[in-house]
């Protein structure tokens, strides 16, 4: 029986990301069977973007500022994961709704990281949300995207409890933890086929 294909992952960012720096660990290590082809920010000079150059991997600004409308802007993401050969994308923290334009280009194959327990806390400022409410609960949740804002099929979510003498930093930092471990965890899944493409 011949081994899986390794996923072909482009990897969307607009800041530090740490996220992406757990799926290049995690491929580095040799516990999750892919490859990242390209890492996309829609902002200049993000931290996410010399994580992917020190990793080797293709790393491209594509300025959502550069287009006439979120159309034109998704054309050109869709263009350049088309040409590094992308079977599936992953969201770490990019900050951009995405348009039936990038979502019919790879339907089903789109997942994106959330840093609550969905459907609770979608949008901006989850952790901010979810500590202000004073919930003794919160987390993580991947789940494909769709048309909605954070409102698609949940894949899989990690909890984290909100400790006595929190603060929002420190609630946010053990959240960021869960979501390291989660989203690696999911794409795992999805190269093993035990979560398949979902476009319902």
């Amino acid at each position: 029986m011949t081994a899986p294909s390794p996923l072909n992952l482009g990897v969307l960012v607009s800041g530090a990301g740490t996220n992406l720096q757990a799926i290049l660990d995690a491929i580095d290590a040799g516990s999750l069977n892919a490859q990242v082809k390209v890492v996309i920010s829609n902002r200049p000079g993000v931290p996410a973007l010399e994580r992917a150059r020190k990793a080797g991997v293709a790393a491209v600004t594509i300025s959502h500022k550069d287009f006439v409308d979120r159309t034109a802007f998704d054309h050109a993401l869709v263009r350049t994961l088309h040409k590094a050969d992308v079977n599936w994308v992953a969201l770490a923290g990019f900050m951009r709704v995405l348009t039936p334009e990038f979502l019919g280009a790879y339907p089903g194959r789109i997942i994106n990281i959330h840093p609550s327990l969905l459907p609770a806390f979608p949008g901006m400022d989850a952790q901010k949300q979810a500590f202000d409410y004073g919930v003794k609960l919160t987390g993580c949740t991947v789940h494909f995207v769709d048309h909605g804002v954070d409102s698609g099929r949940i894949i899989a979510q990690r909890a984290v409890p909100v400790e006595d003498g929190d603060d929002l930093a420190a609630l946010a930092a053990r959240i960021h933890t869960a979501e390291h471990a989660l989203l690696v965890e999911v794409l795992r899944e999805i190269a093993a086929g035990r979560v398949l493409p979902f476009a319902g």
